[in-house]
C-alpha cells in the first residue's frame, strides 16, 4: 500500500488554499498564478540561464525547486506549484521531447498506428528528478501556503505528441483521431493509466492539490469533447481516488464554454479551472454549487493594469461572493507583465470586502 492509499485529508484551517478547496467560503478568496513563476521574474531569468535547455531545467532539483519557491518570497501566494512541464510524460514513454527558443515544444511525432502501438512503456522512475524536487519544496514552503502537482490531460497532451508540436486548432490530432479511432483511443488509456501513476506519485511526494490542465479542450466538438477530453479526466479522477479517496483535484478544461456545467457535474473534481471567455455571472450560476470555482482574470488585464485590471477583479469577486473561489488567471500570466501589477492585484484581493 502506497503513502496515498491511507492518507486522509490533512487539516487545512491553516491553509486559506486548501480550506477553499475544502468549500468554505471566504470573503478575501485565496490566489495563485498559472505560471506564475516564470518569465516575467528577473530572479526567474536570471536561473534559466543557468541551464542549457529548458527541459533540463526541469529535470535539475535545485534548479525547479528554487523557480517553484521565487513566487512565494516575492509575492505571497497562498500556493506554490510544482515547476514543471505536461510533456514530460510524453518524455517518460521514451519520446524524444525538446524545447526550441521563441517556438515551444518539439516532439517525434507519432503520425500511424503502428507508432502508438510501438510507443514505449511509461517510466516512472524517469521522473524521479520532480519528485526530488517536490521533496524539496516542501520543506521550504511557508507552513500557510499549500503546495499544488499537475499534469496535462490526456487530449492536451496527446495533441502535441500526434502534431509534433503545438498548433493553433489541434488539427493534426483531431483528424487522426477521426481517420484511426482505435489507435487514438489506445494512445489515451496509455495517458490516463500514466497519469494516474504520476499523480499518485506527486501525492506520496508531498504535493497537497493537483491540477489536469486540459489548453485545447475548447477545440473539440460535442461528441469528441464528451470522449476525448470529460471521459479521460473522470478516468484520472477516479482512478487517483482509489488510491487515495481524499485527494485534492482541480481541473482546468481551457476554452470548454458550455461544456462547464457537465463537465463540474460529472468529472469528479472538487474545483474547476476557468477561462477568460466565461462571464462569472454566468459560471456562479449554471456550475453545481457544491464545486469551487477557480479564476479567471484575463492575463491582458493584468498587464494593462490600472481601471480596468481593477474593474475585472472586483466583477470576479463580485459573482462569487456567496460561494468557495480561488482567484486565478483565465490562462498563464504572460511575460511582459508588470510586476508592480502582481502587487496591485495581491493587495486588491486581500483589501477586498466584496
Amino acid at each position: 500500500m502506497s503513502m496515498s492509499q491511507s492518507s486522509p485529508r490533512i487539516n487545512s484551517q491553516n491553509k486559506p488554499f486548501l480550506s477553499t478547496i475544502d468549500g468554505h467560503v471566504s470573503k478575501k478568496p485565496p490566489i495563485w498564478l498559472m505560471r506564475q513563476a516564470g518569465r516575467y521574474l528577473p530572479e526567474y531569468r536570471a536561473i534559466r540561464s543557468q541551464s542549457k535547455s529548458f527541459l533540463d531545467f526541469c529535470y535539475t532539483p535545485a534548479l525547479a525547486t528554487e523557480a517553484t519557491l521565487q513566487p512565494i518570497r516575492r509575492f505571497g501566494f497562498d500556493a506554490a506549484i510544482l515547476f514543471s512541464d505536461i510533456l514530460v510524460v510524453p518524455d517518460a514513454f521514451g519520446q524524444k521531447v525538446s524545447f526550441e527558443v521563441g517556438e515551444g515544444p518539439r516532439l517525434d511525432p507519432l503520425t500511424t498506428p503502428g507508432a502508438i502501438e510501438a510507443l514505449g512503456e511509461f517510466s516512472l522512475a524517469h521522473l524521479e528528478p520532480v519528485f526530488e524536487t517536490i521533496d524539496r519544496v516542501k520543506g521550504a514552503l511557508p507552513s500557510e501556503t499549500a503546495f499544488i502537482g499537475f499534469c496535462g490531460a490526456p487530449w492536451t497532451v496527446a495533441s502535441y505528441m500526434i502534431a509534433g508540436q503545438g498548433t493553433p486548432d489541434q488539427a493534426p490530432a483531431r483528424l487522426f483521431a477521426y481517420r484511426h479511432p482505435a489507435a487514438f483511443q489506445l494512445l489515451i488509456d496509455k495517458l490516463v493509466d500514466a497519469s494516474i501513476i504520476y499523480l499518485s506519485r506527486q501525492f506520496d511526494a508531498g504535493v497537497e492539490v493537483v491540477q489536469i490542465f486540459d489548453s485545447w479542450a475548447g477545440v473539440l466538438p460535442a461528441a469528441e469533447f464528451e470522449r476525448w477530453c470529460l471521459e479521460p479526466v473522470a478516468k484520472i479522477i477516479s482512478g487517483l481516488r482509489a488510491r487515495n479517496a481524499n485527494a485534492r483535484i482541480i481541473a482546468f478544461p481551457r476554452g470548454a464554454a458550455t461544456h462547464i456545467p457537465s463537465f463540474a457535474l460529472r468529472a469528479g473534481a472538487d474545483a474547476i479551472g476557468l477561462d477568460t471567455a466565461v462571464d462569472p455571472h454566468w459560471a456562479a450560476q449554471s456550475i453545481p454549487p457544491n464545486v469551487v470555482l477557480q479564476g479567471h482574470l484575463d492575463p491582458l488585464a493584468l498587464i494593462s493594469g490600472g481601471a480596468a485590471q481593477n474593474d475585472a477583479v472586483r466583477e470576479i469577486l463580485s459573482a462569487y461572493r456567496d460561494r468557495p473561489h480561488i482567484f486565478n488567471l483565465g490562462h498563464g500570466i504572460l511575460p511582459q507583465t508588470p510586476i508592480e501589477h502582481v502587487e496591485a492585484l495581491i493587495q486588491q484581493i486581500r483589501s477586498s470586502e466584496v
